[in-house]
């Protein structure tokens, strides 16, 4: 049985935050229904077209889900939502600030009638302050957070090449929640969870807080190297392939001189890292000179011979043949409206014999009919909330 079996989780959510976390408590085995707006659903259907016709974000954020279609506008359609959501273990959310109030699906509207229910909201700002209105997409959190100006080069500030920001959150959720079901199993009662996109990267972002801490110089922007280690990064080989690699101290940078570079004299001359990063640019024509020689194979062979960290620059079609996924077999098939597609197993190793569920991805409105059954609704009573376009 897996851990989640048994829960309900509703979920009014959109974009990636909200159904990252949802997906998470999905491969744990909750029940999860996604309510969507009929005709156009998750704006994030629309992304692209990249999976067999499905949008590669939705893909990824929305398998083993049910879809159910309701157009909250419709009083009808709130009456299907209240009646589900009173069934529910958990309410996830990330619509516009207040919109759930408005409906009555707040905790402090549904915790008198269902104590039991956990119902998690997530907002770019939080509740308060001055920004709780403010609208919040993942570049412009990432930019609030100050993580953009940390990354890239000293001449470009960059963002992260995906949606950090929404992962953050989603994450932050994903164990808030779990926690909120651990503390119900104790006391009964359900509670209120708060995420904000701000906070989760403000939490993150630790580092270059403290780095900066009483108005000190923040760290450099150092593109995939690193701002206050040397050598830590990237190096082209003769082959033109690049090899990224990261020397931690000391003794590993006698060991790189030793069994790497093969010039053991130059390792006293360049102890201490400090002394390593402020020489890195003599360092590097130097290491550049012995890597140039070499093709990617070859230098990763001395690498390894010598301990030292190293990886390859993969890009997306290597990541699709990585040798170590296939071999720990952490690939498996899911379906999706257009057809099957390969999908990774959940990142979580649970004992015992129940796989992860890899349910497909669900198609518009595809288990409305089912749902409202369930609810108590006749045929009748479906043909009537599709004719008034509730559903």
């Amino acid at each position: 049985m897996l851990p989640l079996q048994g829960m309900l989780v509703v979920t009014l959510e959109h974009a990636i935050a909200a159904p990252f976390c949802t997906r998470q408590l999905a491969d744990l085995g909750a029940r999860v229904i996604k309510v969507e707006r009929p005709g156009e659903g998750d704006f994030a259907r629309a992304y692209d077209t990249r999976a067999r016709g499905s949008a590669s974000h939705f893909v990824w954020c929305n398998r083993s889900k049910e879809s159910l279609t309701l157009d909250l506008k419709n009083p009808g359609a709130r009456a299907v939502l209240q009646k589900l959501v009173e069934r529910a273990d958990v309410l996830v959310q990330n619509l516009a600030p207040g919109a759930t109030a408005r409906m009555g699906l707040d905790h402090a509207s549904l915790a008198p009638i269902h104590p039991r229910v956990v119902v998690c909201d997530i907002s770019g700002y939080g509740d308060g302050g001055p920004y709780t209105e403010k609208k919040a997409y993942d570049l412009l959190i990432q930019s609030e957070s100050g993580f953009v100006s940390v990354t890239g080069t000293p001449e470009h500030p960059s963002k992260a090449g995906l949606s950090i920001a929404d992962i953050a959150a989603g994450m932050y959720a994903y164990s808030s929640v779990l926690a909120a079901l651990l503390e119900r199993g104790r006391t009964g009662r359900g509670q209120r969870l708060e995420i904000s996109m701000l906070e989760a990267m403000s939490e993150w972002m630790g580092y270059p807080l403290f780095y900066t801490f009483e108005g000190q110089p923040p760290p450099v922007r150092a593109g995939a190297s690193h701002a206050a280690i040397y050598p830590y990064g990237p190096f082209t080989c003769g082959d033109g392939k690049s090899v990224v690699l990261g020397v931690q101290h000391d003794r590993e940078w006698t060991a790189f001189c030793n069994k790497v570079l093969l010039q053991p004299a130059l390792a006293k001359q360049y102890l201490g890292n400090a002394n390593r990063l402020a020489q890195k640019d003599k360092l590097f024509g130097i290491i550049d000179a012995v890597f140039s020689k070499l093709t990617a194979a070859q230098l990763i062979e001395r690498l390894e011979d010598a301990q030292i960290a190293n990886a390859q620059l993969n890009e997306m079609a290597d990541l699709w043949k990585h040798p170590q996924l296939r071999a720990r077999q952490r690939w498996a098939e899911i379906g999706t409206p257009g057809g099957p597609v390969p999908a990774l197993y959940p990142p979580h190793h649970l004992s015992g014999d129940e796989p992860p569920p890899m349910g497909p991805v669900p198609a518009l409105g595809q288990h409305t009919d089912a749902i409202l059954a369930e609810l108590g609704y006749s045929a009748a009573d479906i043909a009537r909330l599709r004719a008034e376009r509730a559903v």
